[in-house]
């Protein structure tokens, strides 16, 4: 039986056990350097970020007023401070653009949104064609890709996803929507030209 990844923290953070922490990066290195290109778009840029992201892992666990709560998913709280250093790096080079989310209108997306299976769902369509799913996705307004890159390369849940992101549940589904309807208006679209005028449509 596979130790769990709760299991696997705790036998770092007592017993300083390099393998155990080995086994949760294996694990999931997979998705965490898949949101970090999605996020750059450079593969060098990326896997500098992931070892600067386990570098902030490894000392915020052997810290003892680390912010990592023992009980919670490891893996949401890793994403957090990948997140963190994709901004930081994106904001550096001045290339994120930090939309407020607007909730005042008090609009609700819960009965005009399918569930998470459904969006889900939806993505595994679309990633018949990675390729091109890739390139779409690259083109989406930054808080919709972020979303999206959250939600198909780590499999994070909308709630977590908005708590990660600091807006509503119902925002971080809301963008994830119109990330949708984009998506299959720019992979319907027989020309690349059309890409600038379907995403202002």
């Amino acid at each position: 039986m596979h130790p769990t990844d709760e299991e696997l923290v705790a036998a770092f953070i007592e017993r300083d056990d390099q393998q155990a922490f080995e086994l949760l990066v294996r694990r999931h290195q997979d998705r965490i350097y898949g949101y970090l290109v999605g996020m750059v778009r450079d593969r060098a840029t990326a896997s500098d970020l992931f070892q600067d992201t386990f570098l902030r892992v490894i000392a915020a666990m052997r810290n003892q007023r680390a912010s990592y709560d023992r009980q919670g998913r490891w893996l949401g709280w890793v994403m957090r401070i990948a997140r963190n250093a994709a901004l930081d790096h994106l904001r550096r080079r001045k290339k994120w653009l930090d939309v407020d989310a607007d909730d005042s209108d008090g609009r609700s997306y819960w009965e005009a949104l399918p569930d998470e299976k459904l969006l889900a769902d939806a993505l595994v369509h679309f990633s018949d064609q990675r390729e091109w799913l890739e390139a779409c996705i690259d083109r989406l307004p930054d808080e919709q890709k972020e979303v999206v890159l959250l939600r198909h390369e780590t499999d994070l849940t909308f709630r977590e996803i908005a708590d990660m992101t600091g807006v509503s549940i119902n925002t971080a589904l809301g963008r994830m929507r119109y990330a949708l309807l984009n998506l299959r208006k720019m992979m319907d679209a027989p020309d690349e030209r059309e890409f600038a005028d379907l995403l202002n449509s």
